[in-house]
């Protein structure tokens, strides 16, 4: 499941004072992070580990089930500083009530559809091909926040993993990122891959589902790769960016409820 996209819309807000092309040694630190990152999914797939990231910490299945999200951040710094870049880590969780697994995931693998799902952050989306587990697609994103006329176009890839009949899970990344400039201005611009601003260089996700309890449980941990916050305005923007990361991730499991719900009720209506 991609729901990392909408992280086009706090990552625009960052200062575009200067240029942020991605250095060497800020891809390895990301590459070394979403290593570790897999190892602890893997971890979870152990019999004495909990699957779910809620089961860790008690009342947090109640709060969902009361229709409330729970939102934190990953580990203890967020955004993480690495060489010239910033990681951002947050983890989101909702319970889907009445829903089935089924018709999450034919709802998250719907790419075509996003833009009608995710009509706030997404422009286009088109899938590329599925086949089995793996899936291709494309995305557009823009911040309709963002003072800038910046664009994101990404190629995606996502992989879908069966435990049991009653649980899921996903990784997510992006396999080319461009930013364009002056989007749907004069001056439109498409960047080459890696180059621009920095607002956006890659973008991972990790999603687990789990029905159970009359309904589905929903859980996205999004980690994505900017630059590095100037210094000068760090201790402006950190609070912003933090605030901004998680209401996106709060509107992307809200829009991907209110999808499910929508695709379910249509099913029912009499043809």
């Amino acid at each position: 499941m991609n729901v990392t996209f909408r992280w086009i819309a706090f990552l625009s807000a960052l200062p575009a004072a200067l240029a942020g092309d991605l250095r060497p040694e800020t891809l390895s630190a990301w590459d070394d992070y979403v290593r570790a990152a897999n190892a602890s999914m893997r971890e979870r797939l152990r019999p004495d580990r909990s699957f779910l990231w809620i089961d860790e910490h008690p009342r947090l299945a109640q709060q969902l089930r009361s229709g409330n999200l729970v939102i934190a951040p990953a580990g203890d710094a967020n955004p993480k500083h690495v060489p010239y870049g910033l990681i951002h880590h947050w983890i989101g969780a909702i319970f889907l009530p009445n829903a089935r697994l089924s018709g999450v995931l034919s709802v998250v693998r719907d790419y075509d559809h996003y833009r009608d799902y995710y009509p706030s952050a997404v422009l286009a989306s088109k899938c590329l091909g599925q086949s089995g587990a793996g899936d291709q697609f494309s995305l557009l994103l823009i911040s309709k926040a963002a003072l800038a006329k910046t664009a994101i176009s990404s190629q995606d890839q996502a992989v879908y993993y069966e435990l049991d009949p009653r649980r899921w899970y996903s990784v997510s990344s992006t396999t080319r990122v461009q930013e364009i400039e002056d989007y749907g201005g004069p001056d439109q611009r498409t960047l080459p891959p890696d180059q621009g601003h920095g607002y956006l260089w890659r973008l991972y996700g990790i999603a687990r589902y789990e029905q159970r309890d009359g309904g589905v449980y929903l859980e996205m941990e999004a980690m994505a790769l900017s630059r590095d916050i100037p210094a000068p305005v760090r201790w402006f923007v950190d609070p912003l960016v933090r605030r901004l990361a998680r209401d996106s991730i709060a509107t992307t499991l809200r829009r991907t409820s209110e999808a499910v719900n929508a695709v379910s009720e249509a099913m029912m209506q009499p043809r």
